[in-house]
């Protein structure tokens, strides 16, 4: 079997960043997956489950009420090695195209506060599996050690 796009990134030389993991057409429409990379692979601790399933919640809820994405957003959800988050869109975009959305939506996990948006039985199958605060923290990291301060290699794979 051939690698797939994914396992052929050098995760030595990958830090956390905005990247664009691929484009597919599907129809007419192009899609495009970004890989939100928020730990360094194999060097950092990964996130717990808890504050991935946060802020996954948070994200997708952001995302999918945002005036000028909801209607172009497919998917936003965790890695399965809990290095990150990939958001698919529809349509033709670069990293830098994303910067100020993630700036907005990271800022809204950040400061969030109260109930998270689908943490109940009726609407989650692990709704007892979340942690605000560190998801929380998390987001602020982010910001803080990317996005605010971004650079060109944190928005293309390393070669």
């Amino acid at each position: 079997m051939e690698k797939i796009a994914s396992f052929t990134i050098d995760h030595i030389r990958l830090k956390p960043g905005v990247y664009v993991s691929r484009r597919d057409t599907v129809g007419k429409e192009i899609i495009t997956t970004f890989d939100l990379r928020m730990t360094s692979p194999n060097e950092e601790p990964v996130m717990n489950t808890a504050e991935v399933h946060t802020i996954e919640h948070l994200g997708a809820t952001f995302l999918r009420n945002h005036p000028d994405y909801k209607d172009k957003t497919i998917y936003f959800g965790p890695m399965g090695c809990r290095t990150g988050f990939y958001l698919l869109l529809a349509g033709d975009y670069i990293s830098a195209d994303i910067v100020p959305l993630m700036i907005e939506m990271y800022e809204f996990i950040r400061d969030y506060r109260g109930k998270v948006p689908g943490a109940s039985p009726r609407d989650c199958g692990n709704c007892l599996d979340m942690n605000l605060p560190m998801a929380n923290w998390l987001a602020k990291r982010y910001l803080e050690q990317v996005l605010y301060h971004i650079t060109d290699a944190q928005l293309h794979y390393p070669q």
